[in-house]
């Protein structure tokens, strides 16, 4: 690293890294593997001081004012520590098993509780998620608490919920393997319900099939009558 390289804001290293690697850095994609060691620390002290111009630039006197005096700070830690933590923290580690019985039978995990922000404003999205595996002999079976911790990693980004569920998609078929998966998200999206059109009623329900939930009908009935009961 050259001396000049060193002046750069932390932010601007990280970028520069990514950019050589050829990969993308949207709001919604983990960039734990560029992070170098002390670097997220760095982060949060380059968005306190960011996060003092948006406050000034809103007119609040942060000097006398003694709610908003450490204001930027509490928001830098929130956002790089908290609500955004997928994208700066590698993926949990998850014990994966051999399906040594060989199950092949339907399993539905959820309600889980997902948190996460939308891209467009970042405001809070909060819902709810449930997953439908379909197993066979070659599957790895992973703990119960490990689809939470999977969630939680993937929505703890600024998302919008249709790229949310197809990436938490996407991460079960590389984990499990399975047959056929099935991905629903119900959620409120605050971007209605607290600016807009203030919709306090409207949630938003997608999902996603892979493999055999795709494929069978009679199986995706069966999946999303199961998940009806536990609304």
């Amino acid at each position: 690293m050259t001396d000049d390289t060193r002046k750069d804001p932390v932010s601007a290293r990280i970028r520069a890294r990514i950019q050589r690697a050829g990969q993308r850095f949207h709001a919604n994609d983990n960039i734990a593997a560029f992070l170098e060691p002390g670097e997220l620390d760095a982060l949060v002290d380059e968005v306190e001081e960011k996060m003092k111009g948006v406050l000034a630039s809103l007119v609040i006197d942060t000097e006398s004012d003694h709610n908003t005096q450490d204001t930027a700070r509490r928001v830098a830690r929130m956002y790089l520590g908290e609500v955004f933590r997928g994208r700066y923290m590698p993926a949990p580690p998850v014990t994966e098993f051999p399906n040594v019985e060989r199950l092949n039978e339907l399993m539905i995990v959820g309600p889980i509780t997902v948190r996460s922000a939308c891209s467009h404003h970042l405001c809070p999205i909060i819902g709810r998620l449930w997953i439908g595996l379909m197993p066979n002999e070659h599957s790895n079976l992973i703990g119960l608490s490990k689809y939470s911790r999977l969630a939680e990693w993937v929505m703890s980004r600024p998302q919008i919920q249709e790229e949310a569920i197809t990436q938490m998609a996407e991460l079960l078929m590389r984990k499990v393997s399975p047959d056929g998966l099935a991905v629903v998200m119900e959620a409120d999206h605050f971007c209605m319900h607290w600016r807009g059109v203030k919709d306090a009623e409207t949630k938003m329900i997608n999902s996603v099939m892979r493999g055999s939930f795709l494929k069978d009908a009679a199986l995706r009935r069966e999946f999303l009558s199961l998940i009806k009961l536990k609304t």
